[in-house]
């Protein structure tokens, strides 16, 4: 569990930093977490990083900061940035170009080439375009939703949605 993840070290005594409150918010949203990493990155080992990446970044917060007031819309936040960064990260240094699917035999690409570039394509999106397009698409969240989880206006989330999968069609156009 978590804290088998969390522990700190001092001269090579393991001590259980755990925070109550840490270890409550962890126990009732990980599975969000995972979720959505899992849905950002398809598979599970880079999702089970991303849990991982997030709770520690949260028992890494200085005391001083602010308490988070929503945990669970901050989250979800932290999990789609972590696993696009990781989306990112993974990518090949070579720029790929998504007009050309890789197909066998002249015939359409199969799911799996698709998921992979569809997730290419969003991890190359802004963040912020990329961030909406989860939190709708993935996520399942309403534009409403989605505004007050990120303080913006639900106008805005509309207009950021279409131009976001004008650019994805576009992006992503299969040879006929």
């Amino acid at each position: 569990m978590l804290v088998d993840t969390l522990i700190k070290t001092k001269h090579e005594d393991p001590v259980p930093i755990i925070p109550n409150a840490l270890d409550a918010m962890y126990r009732e949203h990980h599975s969000m977490v995972f979720r959505t990493a899992y849905r950002i990155t398809g598979n599970v080992a880079d999702a089970e990083d991303v849990l991982q990446t997030v709770f520690l970044r949260m028992a890494r917060r200085d005391d001083s900061a602010e308490a988070v007031e929503r945990p669970e819309n901050y989250l979800r936040r932290a999990a789609v940035h972590a696993a696009l960064d990781l989306v990112r990260a993974r990518r090949s240094g070579a720029e790929v170009d998504l007009d050309r699917l890789p197909s066998t035999g002249g015939s359409r690409p199969d799911q799996d080439d698709l998921r992979e570039l569809f997730r290419r394509a969003l991890s190359e999106l802004p963040a912020r375009s990329a961030e909406i397009f989860t939190l709708r698409f993935f996520e399942g969240l309403t534009n409403p939703e989605i505004a007050r989880a990120l303080g913006i206006s639900s106008i805005t989330v509309a207009v950021t949605l279409h131009r976001t999968r004008r650019i994805l069609q576009k992006n992503l156009r299969m040879p006929q």
